[in-house]
């Protein structure tokens, strides 16, 4: 059977300065009942920097709410909550052991495959101010995905969430940020840059990795 999940949160947000030079980020977000979704964007949310955000790779990212339990415990310090990390969707129950790429879920009318992992950056440091916090979290392997569309519509708070399909052969999210960060396993590495449902940068990543083995 099928694992199914329900909706539990939205969130979108709009560029606002960040950091210590005031650089546009929209890694704030507020929460939102609906996602109007676009094969590359959606009507809600709005990058600040499009070059590593956003686009078709990266129209939404989910992230397991979860984690947020890691991150209080490693960093009581941080103002954590759901949304705060930048995520579009909270779903409890998807996480990063258990969704893989090429993944296709169905959010209500809206059908949305896995892309890649986030790739964590600095933003996400600075937004709790806490240095170092995006190496904990790459290193942790809790970064969330990004989903590209393949079909079109709204998702909304309470939408049923379904998995139609899995690759035969693919990885797990955090199996796939445990390879990019250790750089150990160059076999691994080597199947992921062909990997043809894994996003062309991560896939130039994995060939990197295994270049330098060499």
């Amino acid at each position: 059977m099928l694992p199914t999940f329900s909706v539990d949160a939205l969130f979108a947000g709009k560029p606002k300065p960040l950091g210590p030079r005031g650089a546009p980020s929209s890694i704030v977000k507020s929460p939102v009942n609906s996602l109007t979704v676009h094969i590359d964007r959606t009507n809600e949310d709005q990058q600040a920097n499009t070059r590593l955000h956003g686009g078709p790779e990266k129209v939404l990212h989910q992230f397991n709410p979860t984690n947020y339990l890691t991150l209080r415990k490693h960093f009581p310090e941080g103002d954590f909550s759901l949304g705060s990390i930048g995520e579009n969707i909270s779903v409890e129950g998807m996480d990063d052991a258990t969704v893989y790429i090429g993944d296709i879920w169905k959010f209500g009318d809206v059908e949305l495959q896995v892309s890649a992992p986030r790739a964590p950056c600095s933003k996400i440091s600075q937004r709790f101010n806490i240095p170092n916090l995006d190496r904990f979290v790459g290193e942790r392997g809790i970064t969330g995905w990004y989903y590209r569309v393949i079909k079109t519509g709204a998702i909304h708070v309470g939408d049923e969430v379904t998995l139609l399909h899995r690759e035969d052969d693919t990885v797990n999210i955090h199996t796939l940020m445990q390879c990019a960060h250790t750089k150990a396993d160059k076999a691994l590495a080597g199947k992921l840059a062909q990997l043809t449902v894994l996003d062309d940068e991560w896939r130039e990543k994995c060939a990197k990795i295994v270049l330098k083995a060499r």
